[in-house]
C-alpha cells in the first residue's frame, strides 16, 4: 500500500465485519475504524476520509442521521453497507447523501467496485473540470451541450437532456426518484410516472435495446444510474 492511498473510515460496529473489511481493504486503502455514530463524527473531521463506508444500524444513532451530518461538510463518497434491504432504506439513506447501498451479505469483488467507481466520480467532481462523460458507445458533452452514440449526434427535447446531463454528473451513483424530481422539475414535483415516461423516452434515444438497458439501469423501486462504464453491465 502505497503512502497516497485513500482514506477509508469503516462505521461499523460488527467487530466480524470489521475485521472482514480489514482483511479485504487493507492492502489498498487506509483505514480508520469507528464503532459508534459518536466516534465516527470525532474521527472524520480530523480525518478528512476520501470514502466513508457506513452501517445503519449503529448502537447509538441512524447511520441516516450521520450521513446527513457528514453531508454539511465534505463531499467525500458514503457507501452504506446495511443489513436492511428494504427499498425504502435505502431511498432515506441515498436521500441523506449516501452514494451507494450495498446490502449485507456482499461479496468482496462488488464491494471493491462500487469503491473504484465512488472514488473516480469523486475525483471528477473535485477537480471542476467538465470533461465529455463516455460510457460504452455514449458521450455527452457537457460543454457543448452535445450527445452522440457510436459517433452520431443525438437530439433530445430540453427535459431529456435535463435528465440525461443530472446522470452524466453522477454517473456511477444512485439517484433516486425524488432527486430526480427535484433536480429537473422542481422542488415541489411528486409524479414519479412523468420521471418514467421521460426515462422511458431516453432510453429509446440512447440505448441499443430500450426493454433492456446496459447505460441507463433502474434500481427497482428506488431511482436509476448511468453505468460508469459498460464492462459493469
Amino acid at each position: 500500500m502505497t503512502a497516497d492511498a485513500p482514506v477509508v473510515l469503516v462505521i461499523e460496529d460488527e467487530p466480524q465485519l470489521r475485521r472482514f473489511l480489514r482483511a479485504a481493504l487493507g492492502s489498498s486503502y487506509r483505514l480508520l475504524e469507528a464503532s459508534t455514530a459518536r466516534e465516527a463524527e470525532q474521527l472524520a473531521p480530523s480525518h478528512n476520509p476520501d470514502l466513508f463506508l457506513l452501517d445503519l444500524g449503529l448502537p447509538d444513532g441512524d447511520g441516516v442521521d450521520v450521513a446527513r451530518r457528514l453531508r454539511e461538510w465534505t463531499h467525500a463518497p458514503i457507501i452504506v453497507l446495511s443489513a436492511r434491504g428494504r427499498e425504502e432504506d435505502k431511498v432515506r439513506a441515498l436521500d441523506a447523501g449516501a452514494d451507494d447501498y450495498l446490502t449485507k451479505p456482499f461479496g468482496v469483488a462488488e464491494l471493491l467496485a462500487r469503491m473504484r467507481v465512488a472514488l473516480r466520480h469523486s475525483s471528477k467532481t473535485d477537480s471542476g473540470a467538465l470533461e465529455p462523460v463516455e460510457v460504452g458507445p455514449l458521450r455527452v458533452d457537457l460543454v457543448r451541450r452535445e450527445v452522440t452514440v457510436d459517433g452520431r449526434e443525438v437530439r433530445l427535447t430540453p427535459t431529456e437532456y435535463k435528465l440525461l446531463s443530472l446522470f452524466a454528473r453522477h454517473a456511477g451513483k444512485v439517484i433516486t426518484h425524488g432527486q430526480l424530481l427535484r433536480d429537473v422539475w422542481g422542488p415541489h414535483a411528486t409524479e414519479v410516472h412523468v420521471a418514467r415516461v421521460h426515462v422511458a423516452e431516453l432510453r429509446k434515444k440512447i440505448e441499443a435495446d430500450p426493454a433492456r438497458p446496459r447505460l441507463l439501469v433502474t434500481e427497482p423501486g428506488v431511482g436509476y444510474r448511468l453505468r460508469d462504464r459498460i464492462e459493469d453491465a
